[in-house]
């Protein structure tokens, strides 16, 4: 049985659909949280000095990186922050 892509986007948008509004932010909190894990662990592989505080604050900037006044303050952050 071979699965097309269409079907698997019909599948999924079933599946979205049914589920209650408290469901559907759960499931995005959820898959925000593996995205950040995923980041943080590509993070540590390529920088490996860097503190856990350190990590999160470079994780963060790059999920904030089109907003500058973010990113700025994020910076100014690390500049403080000890390893």
């Amino acid at each position: 049985m071979t699965v097309t892509a269409s079907e698997i986007d019909l599948e999924y948008e079933r599946r979205w659909k049914a589920m209650s509004p408290a469901e559907k932010v759960s499931r995005s909190a959820a898959m925000f949280a593996w995205t950040r894990q995923q980041m943080a662990r590509r993070l540590r592989n390529a920088a490996p000095s860097l503190s856990d505080e350190e990590v999160k604050w470079h994780v963060a900037m790059k999920l904030y990186e089109r907003e500058p006044e973010v990113v700025k303050l994020i910076k100014e952050y690390l500049a403080s922050v000890s390893r």
